[in-house]
């Protein structure tokens, strides 16, 4: 019984957005209300103060950012929550991917100044993937900002997804006054002088009749606020919490994270409605999470600059069974019994050893080089989880190796980076042609950076004018081998051998399309399982 407790109690989501949009000062909030720290403004002071555990490399102290997704967690409402915050940076996305192959839940956060934006679309379309349900967070409500039910719309109609508004705000900008919380009636005041702890102003009225109302808001507010929620509840259907967790509706919160205003409502709501850890596919089987047997996956690894290349943290979501410390247990893809002294949990920006742990869980292995994303561990069944994709990326750079007498070095660090998911690598023949794509410029730097340091390799790059990257495949072997004939130097192998098609143009892989019509070209590396 005690089992399947400690199952429901767990909550596993991330939060993602466009970068700017205000995640980490969300997360932030979130860990205040939930008592992991006393004052808003100790996670960035310790940023500041002792860089952050994730900020490994001098190139991203100088440039303040994070490459890493966090992961924290800690009690509230009797629930054990589970924050992924993820990277914001667009060239860092394929991390934030990854990480939501780990999560039950998103919750998404848009700026109601610029809405929805390019980067938000694509992390949706991840979530669409895998019907994962979200709560939307509509932020920055202190600020002038974009009519909220235009925001609504282009919600709906950016992300295919449906919403419900579960809050309405009264004005934004200078004249924001709260909100109205449309699933218990009941007020909620803004006070932009409470920014760094937690306090609640929440004002009981018996409905939007309430005479009380004009008094709290003044009587052209208290009518504006009337004629929306009349105009919510014509337009927008009840909040259904099955449509929820099947990914079909997006509850919606209004606020400002700043301002520590909105959040509570949208927490207490994520504890009650989230889902709990929930079943995961092998190229076996489906794995719920009460099986009596542990077993998980590796989504992240996570490197520090030791030249030794020893002190790497294999983040491992559990997916069934119970985790115990110094217990042996299978990696599937070696064939061999590993087990960990040191696995470690996180809150905030500590991390503490853990005797054991239960699905949806997020623990640290440390690890001397045995995981590479995707890992499956598991109580002795051969099985390897399935879901974790890599996505087309948007540029491409030849590898020059400057150093002949390093390259079974540089071979070496490329395999390993990769392997960590700095970045994709394509093979070309004839020449062993080593190709990398990545989402951004930033990549690059990384890449040459960490050869350099750890591997002693170095390397430039020559930039290649490719639109897009293509898995292909095919029930017809023949006109794949004919395709490979003709359009030989267009065509790459990935890590494990799957034949891409490295697209000069986007007309040309129309005519591709046209022409071997018996080929499917896949702009993401999950084509062999139906999630």
């Amino acid at each position: 019984m005690k089992f399947r407790e400690e199952i429901d109690k767990r909550k596993t989501f991330a939060i993602i957005s466009h970068p700017d949009a205000g995640k980490t000062t969300l997360t932030e909030k979130f860990l205040l209300f939930g008592g992991a720290i006393q004052v808003a403004g100790a996670v960035k002071n310790n940023k500041i103060k002792k860089t952050a555990a994730s900020d490994f490399m001098e190139i991203e102290k100088q440039r303040g950012i994070s490459v890493a997704t966090s992961v924290m967690t800690f009690p509230y409402n009797d629930k054990i929550v589970n924050i992924l915050d993820t990277p914001g940076h667009k060239d860092f996305a394929e991390d934030t991917y990854r990480t939501l192959t780990a999560v039950d839940s998103v919750i998404l956060v848009i700026d109601c100044v610029k809405g929805v934006e390019a980067q938000t679309e694509r992390l949706m379309e991840v979530c669409r993937m895998r019907d994962t349900p979200v709560i939307i967070f509509i932020n920055k409500m202190d600020r002038p900002g974009r009519d909220p039910f235009d925001l609504l719309d282009e919600l709906e109609e950016k992300l295919d997804i449906k919403v419900r508004p579960l809050s309405w705000p009264i004005n934004m900008g200078k004249e924001f006054k709260g909100v109205y919380k449309l699933f218990d009636g009941t007020l909620n005041l803004f006070d932009a002088q409470n920014k760094s702890k937690v306090a609640e102003n929440i004002v009981p009225i018996s409905g939007l009749e309430d005479a009380k109302l004009e008094e709290l808001v003044g009587e052209k507010d208290a009518n504006d606020l009337r004629d929306d929620v009349e105009l919510i509840d014509g337009v927008y259907e009840q909040f259904d919490k099955e449509e929820y967790l099947k990914g079909k509706v997006a509850p919606v919160f209004f606020g400002s994270a700043l301002n520590n205003f909105g959040i509570k409502e949208m927490l207490d709501t994520f504890t009650e409605i989230a889902p709990t850890p929930q079943p995961v596919f092998t190229d076996k089987r489906k794995v719920i999470a009460d099986e009596e047997k542990f077993s998980g996956f590796i989504f992240k690894i996570h490197a520090n600059i030791d030249p030794n290349h020893r002190d790497r943290i294999a983040f491992l979501r559990i997916v069934s069974g119970k985790f115990q410390r110094n217990t042996f247990y299978k990696h599937v893809r070696l064939n061999k019994k590993l087990r960990f002294a040191n696995p470690a949990s996180f809150m905030a920006q500590s991390k503490e050893i853990v005797e054991e742990a239960y699905p949806g869980d997020v623990i640290g292995l440390y690890d001397t080089g045995n995981f590479k994303i995707g890992d499956t561990l598991t109580e002795g069944e051969d099985m390897m989880f399935k879901g974790i994709p890599s996505f087309s990326p948007e540029m491409f750079k030849e590898v020059v190796n400057r150093d002949p007498m390093k390259t079974k070095q540089l071979e070496k660090g490329l395999q390993q980076l990769t392997e960590e998911g700095v970045a994709q690598l394509f093979t070309k023949q004839p020449g062993n042609i080593k190709i990398i794509g990545t989402v951004g410029n930033l990549q690059f730097e990384v890449i040459q950076y960490r050869l350099l340091n750890e591997y002693g390799a170095t390397a430039d790059f020559k930039s290649l004018n490719y639109h897009l990257a293509c898995w292909i495949t095919t029930t017809d072997q023949a006109q794949l081998d004919q395709f490979v004939k003709v359009k030989g130097s267009d065509v790459g192998y990935d890590k494990d051998n799957n034949p891409v098609f490295l697209a000069p143009s986007a007309w040309m892989l129309e005519k591709a399309r046209e022409n071997y019509p018996k080929l499917e070209f896949h702009t993401t590396s999950e084509f062999k399982v139906k999630l």
